[in-house]
Protein backbone atom coordinates (compact mmCIF):
# COMPACT_ATOMS: atom_id res chain seq x y z
CA UNK A 1 0.00 0.00 0.00
CA UNK A 2 0.85 3.50 -1.17
CA UNK A 3 1.41 5.93 1.58
CA UNK A 4 1.26 9.64 1.02
CA UNK A 5 4.29 11.59 2.55
CA UNK A 6 3.86 13.00 5.98
CA UNK A 7 3.48 16.92 5.99
CA UNK A 8 2.41 17.80 9.80
CA UNK A 9 5.93 17.36 10.54
CA UNK A 10 7.66 20.89 12.40
CA UNK A 11 10.08 21.99 9.75
CA UNK A 12 11.26 25.04 12.29
CA UNK A 13 12.73 23.99 15.42
CA UNK A 14 11.36 25.62 18.21
CA UNK A 15 14.70 26.77 19.89
CA UNK A 16 15.23 28.88 16.53
CA UNK A 17 12.17 30.83 16.87
CA UNK A 18 12.41 31.08 20.47
CA UNK A 19 16.14 32.66 19.72
CA UNK A 20 14.60 34.81 17.19
CA UNK A 21 12.02 35.86 19.77
CA UNK A 22 14.17 36.37 22.60
CA UNK A 23 16.83 38.12 19.99
CA UNK A 24 13.93 40.57 18.81
CA UNK A 25 13.81 39.47 15.27
CA UNK A 26 11.69 38.87 12.49
CA UNK A 27 12.52 35.02 10.61
CA UNK A 28 12.66 35.39 7.13
CA UNK A 29 10.39 32.14 7.11
CA UNK A 30 6.83 32.60 6.78
CA UNK A 31 3.83 30.22 7.73
CA UNK A 32 3.34 26.88 5.75
CA UNK A 33 2.04 28.08 1.87
CA UNK A 34 2.57 31.69 1.98
CA UNK A 35 5.20 33.82 -0.08
CA UNK A 36 7.84 33.97 2.70
CA UNK A 37 9.74 30.70 2.54
CA UNK A 38 13.05 31.09 1.92
CA UNK A 39 12.95 35.04 1.09
CA UNK A 40 16.28 35.98 2.48
CA UNK A 41 17.74 32.44 0.21
CA UNK A 42 15.86 33.77 -2.77
CA UNK A 43 17.03 37.16 -2.96
CA UNK A 44 20.33 36.20 -2.72
CA UNK A 45 20.21 33.65 -5.08
CA UNK A 46 18.28 35.96 -7.36
CA UNK A 47 20.88 38.53 -6.90
CA UNK A 48 23.66 35.97 -7.61
CA UNK A 49 22.59 34.56 -10.50
CA UNK A 50 21.77 38.30 -12.15
CA UNK A 51 25.14 39.71 -11.00
CA UNK A 52 27.53 36.38 -11.42
CA UNK A 53 26.25 34.09 -13.54
CA UNK A 54 24.39 35.99 -16.38
CA UNK A 55 25.69 36.76 -19.86
CA UNK A 56 27.76 40.08 -19.44
CA UNK A 57 28.66 39.47 -16.06
CA UNK A 58 32.03 41.52 -14.75
CA UNK A 59 32.31 38.34 -13.12
CA UNK A 60 32.03 36.32 -16.07
CA UNK A 61 35.63 35.73 -18.77
CA UNK A 62 33.57 33.13 -20.98
CA UNK A 63 31.85 30.16 -20.84
CA UNK A 64 31.55 28.05 -17.88
CA UNK A 65 32.84 25.16 -18.61
CA UNK A 66 34.04 23.70 -16.03
CA UNK A 67 33.41 23.40 -12.42
CA UNK A 68 36.48 25.16 -11.34
CA UNK A 69 35.01 28.16 -13.65
CA UNK A 70 31.80 28.23 -11.83
CA UNK A 71 33.27 28.29 -8.77
CA UNK A 72 35.99 30.98 -9.03
CA UNK A 73 32.81 32.81 -10.20
CA UNK A 74 31.16 32.37 -6.91
CA UNK A 75 34.32 32.61 -4.59
CA UNK A 76 34.99 35.85 -6.42
CA UNK A 77 30.85 37.48 -6.10
CA UNK A 78 30.85 36.61 -2.52
CA UNK A 79 34.51 38.04 -1.76
CA UNK A 80 32.65 41.55 -4.15
CA UNK A 81 29.29 40.80 -1.58
CA UNK A 82 30.39 40.69 1.66
CA UNK A 83 33.91 43.06 1.44
CA UNK A 84 33.31 45.37 -1.61
CA UNK A 85 29.79 46.26 -2.06
CA UNK A 86 28.45 48.79 -0.83
CA UNK A 87 24.65 48.92 0.77
CA UNK A 88 22.51 51.92 1.27
CA UNK A 89 20.74 50.27 4.22
CA UNK A 90 24.16 50.02 5.86
CA UNK A 91 24.52 53.62 5.55
CA UNK A 92 26.92 52.93 2.39
CA UNK A 93 29.34 50.75 4.49
CA UNK A 94 30.58 46.68 3.05
CA UNK A 95 28.69 44.11 5.00
CA UNK A 96 32.24 43.50 6.53
CA UNK A 97 32.69 46.75 7.89
CA UNK A 98 28.90 47.30 8.85
CA UNK A 99 29.53 43.66 10.91
CA UNK A 100 32.89 44.77 12.39
CA UNK A 101 31.59 48.10 13.93
CA UNK A 102 28.45 45.81 15.21
CA UNK A 103 30.91 43.94 17.28
CA UNK A 104 33.25 46.42 18.11
CA UNK A 105 30.22 48.45 19.65
CA UNK A 106 29.41 45.83 21.54
CA UNK A 107 32.48 44.90 23.14
CA UNK A 108 33.60 48.17 24.21
CA UNK A 109 36.74 49.54 23.92
CA UNK A 110 39.51 47.03 23.09
CA UNK A 111 41.85 45.49 25.81
CA UNK A 112 44.94 48.09 23.83
CA UNK A 113 43.04 50.46 24.17
CA UNK A 114 42.73 49.84 28.14
CA UNK A 115 45.44 49.05 28.28
CA UNK A 116 47.40 52.31 26.60
CA UNK A 117 45.02 54.46 28.62
CA UNK A 118 47.00 52.88 32.07
CA UNK A 119 50.27 53.22 31.02
CA UNK A 120 49.73 57.29 29.61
Amino acid sequence: MLQRPIELAQYTSIRYTDTLTLEGLQPSIGSVGDAYDNAAAETVMGLFKNEAVAKGSPFRTGALKTETDVQAIVFEWVHWYNNERLHSALDHQTPEEYEQTYYDLQAGPSSDAAANKQAA
